[in-house]
């Protein structure tokens, strides 16, 4: 859901390849637990309440994380226009995410997600003021041929399944921009404590609605809780990973979700793989690739 460029990467005096990948294995299967998770509960839970409970148990993982810290003195109102611009747009990203999830296959949903690097590239030209190299104006646009193939607009229908998969991503870019923004002036526990804190509040207010906030079944709590515990494990693994390599190593195992939920989507719900979503993906991929090269060259972004 959340792509793992939102992690900050830590440098580390010495690369240990084999246990970073085995963190980004346990990233790779959190990503797609919590995406058949998300398949699972759709029969009974909008996307509003998906995110309301599963932010709700978010919001007492970090609360118990910060006591246990010592860390609320680092937790505070200072910028939170920030804070709430940051979670508007990560709500709003995750709603259409789950949504995505509910009605296409999973394996588009994830190729069209992987854009949000690449749609960061000209967003925070425009936000922050960066500079946009050769290398990375190449990357968007194998990003952006790559959506074209896996959306192939006027030879198939554009259903809603498929726009809130592709704007998800932009959502996300936006999430990256204020972040960045965030980490310059506020501490990362205030930051998680905010987001589990605001997309709680969110996602009840937008389930009650239509004066009916559900109760997950004895059936979907399962399901509901795996959506909550995978969205902290991945991020976790994925920091665990940046801790003992560098990003350049890192971020191409996050690369491995696709092929996973590909063959995730074909062995339990039947979903085709074709031609032009593999070629696209590739794409997608490839340009993420030369935006991470261009990064680690130090080339100015």
């Amino acid at each position: 859901m959340t792509s793992a460029t939102e992690i900050p990467a830590r440098p580390s005096s010495e690369a240990r390849p084999v246990i970073a990948a085995a963190w980004m294995m346990g990233a790779v299967a959190s990503f797609t637990f919590m995406a058949v998770a998300g398949r699972a509960v759709s029969v009974e839970l909008d996307t509003f309440e998906v995110l309301g409970w599963r932010s709700l148990m978010g919001v007492i993982v970090m609360a118990l994380v910060i006591t246990f810290s010592g860390l609320w003195k680092t937790v505070n109102l200072h910028r939170f226009d920030l804070h709430l611009s940051r979670n508007i747009f990560h709500f709003a990203a995750q709603n259409l995410w789950f949504y995505a999830i509910f009605t296409i296959p999973l394996a588009q949903v994830f190729a069209l997600e992987f854009t949000a690097p690449l749609w960061a590239l000209i967003l925070s030209r425009a936000f922050l003021g960066e500079r946009l190299s050769t290398q990375r104006i190449v990357a968007a646009l194998l990003g952006f041929i790559g959506i074209l193939l896996v959306t192939r607009p006027g030879s198939v229908p554009i259903t809603p399944g498929l726009i809130s998969a592709a704007a998800c991503a932009i959502g996300f870019a936006m999430t990256y921009v204020f972040t960045k923004k965030l980490t310059m002036v506020a501490h990362t526990a205030s930051i998680l404590f905010w987001m589990t804190v605001l997309q709680a509040v969110f996602g009840f207010i937008c389930a009650g609605i239509d004066g009916d906030i559900a109760l997950p079944s004895l059936a979907a709590a399962p399901w509901v809780a795996v959506i909550g515990v995978t969205g902290l494990t991945a991020h976790f693994c994925i920091t665990c990973a940046l801790r003992v390599a560098p990003a350049t190593l890192v971020m191409p195992f996050d690369f491995l979700r696709l092929p996973v939920i590909a063959l995730v989507g074909l062995l339990l719900f039947d979903e085709p793989v074709s031609l032009f979503l593999i070629a696209g993906a590739a794409l997608i991929l490839g340009g993420n690739y030369v935006n991470i090269r261009s990064a680690a060259a130090g080339r100015p972004s």
